[in-house]
């Protein structure tokens, strides 16, 4: 492509390619796709994204265009790569000038030197970090500032690689350039500093921006550059100085309003200081030993002390906290139980941990979390009235709750509770008497405190397992708390329900459970949305612990059900339906069959929400789950569901539809409880069953729950089912076979097997294709045991209750080994014979032996040769079904079933499904 005539043509391509008609966009990008495998269109494309006088958006694409060419074309073994020729001049190109003004296209032009860089450098471009090294020392400030951010991209992306030899490039790169790259930050950061005492808001601004580039750049170089970073002086000294820098640039902060761009700038400065420090320790925890009292010192000074207040900001008090935990759980500085066998690193670091965490230090952060952190602020108090469901979202872990800060105080809590909890737990305890009784509704300071000091009970409830009585606390405390409804005190009647579904699992008496339900039936008419949420929460705790009950909570189930489906109705937001939909669900399962006289009025409700939760899939995905359990414990009244439980169905698993890449794994297990509760085959429910097909192509990990869908249908109504889709299938099969994991083999032959078993005249027909396969499988010894055990299966099914197929099949296997028929026989057996020991079940030990025995009545001198070896077998086989009768003292065959036996099932046990009794059958 001559770079002269092609410009013109390229830029009015690329013009017409920012358009908004689609008849010009279209050819144009089509026109451009052709063009990415010329030689010279990239070096048309750098001449135009470097011209600046060009319209924006045409230099915009051109970036693009020749960053995704760059993914494409720029490897030596890329189809059609760029030659070495035109890849020289781009890279002297890239980097002849740091000018570009506009601050989008500068960050491209940077991230595709980094990409071209993560390919080339240092070999084949030796000269860009010299290059970029100088261009950062230029007194321009538009040349500067690019410059320094294409330094820091290279960086970030020469520290990314992971190879070896890479690494030994990256390390030889840092020792070159750190001492550079720590003058060039301190030079920044002085500049900054100066300005923001006598400077203009433009020169703080441009010179921060510069601070924060240069720190980019030092921390990828501290952080991925060195392989024992405490043996240079020049890192230890750049991590020492952090602190103090820290609390400069903290101070600034007095200096700089709360709303500006400087003041977001010195925040993001202020937080990657932060990161250094966080990602040295993760990635070099021993060499952050020196680091360790200093980390600590200043930390809980700024968050734990009034040297904080005025100049901390959320995001800063949560990194803190974030680098006090790490210190805390860190298991390079826990010494072994014996501590000889620890090494003298983690004895040194564990020493200057225990000198800091001294009984003062670790009762006032205690005390502080408590009284200060965990406290309920002004805005979540406001955001509980204004947006309750809200409120419990954000609470239960919403989209922004991991940046928050609550959360962050309690799992630091958790970890500092966990590690020290002998010094802990008194101060904890200390805590809890003096707040013993009823607390003043007036006084909302003392019910926020209280608040505040059950949130640590409940955090901390499986350290305080011996050093609470939680049984008496429950019924002389914590109940008629429960009992207080004046409207002030809601936020403890949901704290106080929280902290019992914390212990609920700890330490709850049994007998204590009938109180707590009538509380839970109470709260869940409670006034206020947020306390009937939480409550039920810990209803679902509840009955998901493993002391539940069903005798005890069956007198509260009508109450409980009726007012959790009312609370289901009242609440507005997708992830509070979700949650209570999966408290309903759980409730239905742990009940089984005793939910029938009650879910009416769900089951009439449940279309309505599925019908609203079109745009909802995870709320459809909920609705599923409902089902499912709603479906087990209706058994086959369930039938009574279809008009609407078999068009979700429809939907769910038709992968056509585009909500079955959310519904599909959920859909499918409420498909097969629907069959394996089902008392007869409908028309619309054998239907469905054209969406299997689809599914059977996919071979995804949802096949098993297929393969026992399609084994559902087969008990159901093999006759309908065989002759509907039989042929279909087994052309699924066989596309099967050819691929599938030998795990997958067995599961297609069982479904075989088992429509052998059910309809023995149907099944060999149905599956003909399949048999000859199974034939060979034998006759040629199959090797891996549970393949040939199933092969011996299904042949022991045709044998045994086909006889004719048997023949036809024996004398069409004798022309494709081109043998005798007899031959053929007699290999068979004899490979039956030696592989029996295979077949591991009795059933199917039972029924190869009764198979072979069905041969002997034959005159076939083939069949009386191999005598010995079929009545052996058969001696084995009636040994390993044989059990002696204790009543009678004979003996009895054990797989042998009256049909006058209904087997006892206890309170524990699910009672029978629909499937499971046509099983037995």
């Amino acid at each position: 492509m001559d770079l002269n005539s092609a410009s013109t043509v390229v830029l009015q391509v690329l013009t017409q390619a920012t358009s908004q008609d689609t008849a010009v966009l279209k050819p144009a990008e089509e026109q451009l796709k052709q063009w990415e495998t010329q030689p010279g269109f990239y070096s048309v494309l750098l001449n135009i994204f470097t011209n600046h006088t060009l319209d924006i958006n045409v230099r915009w694409l051109a970036v693009l265009y020749f960053k995704n060419g760059i993914d494409r074309y720029w490897r030596r073994v890329a189809p059609h790569a760029l030659s070495e020729e035109e890849k020289s001049t781009l890279r002297a190109g890239l980097i002849t000038n740091f000018n570009e003004p506009v601050n989008q296209i500068a960050t491209q032009i940077a991230v595709l030197i980094a990409k071209v860089a993560r390919l080339d450098c240092p070999r084949q471009w030796p000269e860009l970090i010299p290059t970029l090294i100088e261009s950062v020392k230029v007194q321009d400030d538009l040349r500067q500032h690019r410059a320094l951010l294409t330094f820091y991209h290279v960086t970030k992306t020469l520290a990314s690689k992971r190879l070896a030899a890479d690494r030994k490039l990256f390390y030889d790169l840092a020792s070159g350039i750190y001492n550079f790259a720590c003058s060039l930050w301190n030079h920044h950061t002085d500049t900054f500093l100066q300005h923001v005492s006598s400077g203009s808001e433009a020169a703080v601004l441009s010179s921060l921006e510069r601070t924060l580039l240069s720190l980019k750049v030092l921390r990828k170089l501290t952080v991925n550059g060195f392989v024992e970073p405490h043996k240079n002086m020049e890192v230890m000294g750049f991590l020492h100085g952090i602190f103090d820098r820290l609390k400069q640039f903290l101070e600034c902060s007095r200096n700089i309003g709360t709303d500006n761009i400087c003041r977001d700038r010195l925040e993001k400065t202020i937080i990657l200081f932060t990161k250094v420090l966080l990602d040295f320790l993760d990635q070099h925890p021993f060499s952050f030993t020196p680091l360790i009292q200093r980390s600590l010192e200043f930390s809980v000074s700024y968050v734990f002390t009034e040297v904080g207040e005025g100049v901390t900001f959320e995001r800063f008090i949560v990194q803190c906290m974030n680098l006090i935990k790490m210190i805390v759980k860190n298991y390079a500085y826990k010494p072994s139980k014996n501590f000889e066998d620890s090494s003298p690193e983690t004895l040194e670091a564990h020493k200057i941990k225990m000198a800091f965490f001294t009984y003062p230090t670790l009762t006032e952060i205690c005390r502080r979390l408590v009284s200060h952190y965990f406290l309920l602020t002004e805005e979540e108090l406001t955001m509980w009235e204004e947006d309750p469901e809200g409120f419990t979202v954000e609470e239960t872990g919403g989209d922004s709750w991991k940046y928050s800060l609550r959360p962050c105080t309690e799992v630091l809590f958790i970890d500092i509770f966990h590690e020290y909890n002998q010094t802990l737990t008194p101060v904890l305890l200390e805590m809890m008497q003096t707040l013993q009784g009823p607390t003043n509704v007036e006084d909302m300071n003392a019910l926020l405190i209280k608040d505040a000091v059950y949130n640590a009970v409940g955090l901390a409830a499986y350290e305080l397992f011996d050093s609470v009585d939680f049984d008496q606390w429950f019924k002389n405390q914590l109940l008629p708390e429960l009992q207080v409804i004046h409207n002030r005190y809601k936020p403890l009647r949901r704290r106080v329900i929280w902290l019992i579904g914390q212990w609920i699992s700890v330490k709850f008496k049994s007998d204590l459970r009938p109180m707590l339900y009538e509380a839970i039936c109470n709260l869940l008419q409670d006034q206020d949305l947020v306390v009937r949420i939480e409550t039920a929460t810990t209803l679902k705790l509840t009955v998901d612990d493993f002391e539940f009950r069903t005798d005890q909570f069956l007198p509260y189930l009508e109450t409980m059900f009726t007012l959790l489906f009312q609370l289901l109705q009242q609440v507005t937001e997708c992830d509070t339906k979700m949650h209570v939909l999966h408290v309903l669900s759980c409730v239905i399962e742990r009940v089984n069959i005793q939910i029938r006289p009650y879910v009416g009025c769900l089951v009439q409700y449940l279309p309505l929400l599925w019908k609203q939760s079109e745009e909802h899939n995870m709320l459809r995905c909920a609705i599923l789950t409902t089902l499912i359990h709603l479906v087990q414990g209706l058994g086959a009244d369930s039938k009574n569901l279809y008009p609407f439980l078999l068009p979700v169905i429809q939907l769910s698993t038709d992968v056509s539809q585009p909500p079955h890449v959310y519904l599909l794994e959920d859909g499918l297990e409420l498909w097969l409880v629907t069959l394996e509760n089902s008392p007869c085959v409908t028309p619309e429910l054998l239907r469905i069953f054209q969406n299997m097909s689809p599914l059977l192509e996919l071979s995804s990990e949802n096949l098993r729950t297929c393969f026992k869908i399609i084994n559902g249908y087969i008990f159901l109504s093999s006759t309908e089912f065989l002759q509907t889709y039989a042929v279909g299938l087994c052309q699924s099969f066989c596309e099967l076979l050819k691929e599938i994991t030998t795990e997958g083999q067995v599961q297609v032959l069982k479904v075989v097997e088992n429509a052998l078993k059910v309809n023995p005249v149907l099944g060999p027909q149905m599956f003909q294709p399949i048999l000859p396969c199974v034939f060979r499988g034998i006759i040629e010894g199959e090797r891996y045991p549970v393949v040939m055990s199933t092969y011996l299966g299904v042949m022991g099914r045709v044998l045994l209750q086909n006889t004719s197929f048997f023949s036809s099949l024996l004398n069409e296997m004798a022309h494709k080994f081109n043998q005798e028929m007899d031959q053929l026989l007699g290999n068979m057996i004899e490979m039956w014979v030696d592989r029996m020991d295979n077949i591991t079940q009795p059933e199917r030990r039972k029924l190869s032996a009764l198979a072979l025995l069905s041969l002997l009545p034959s005159d076939n001198s083939v069949i009386q040769d191999k005598f010995c070896g079929i009545i052996n077998i058969s001696v084995e086989g009636l040994h390993d079904v044989m059990t002696e009768d204790p009543e009678t003292g004979t003996y009895k065959d054990c797989m042998l079933m009256s049909h006058l036996e209904e087997p006892k099932v206890t309170e524990d046990e699910e009672p029978p499904t629909e499937q499971d009794k046509r099983k037995k059958m």
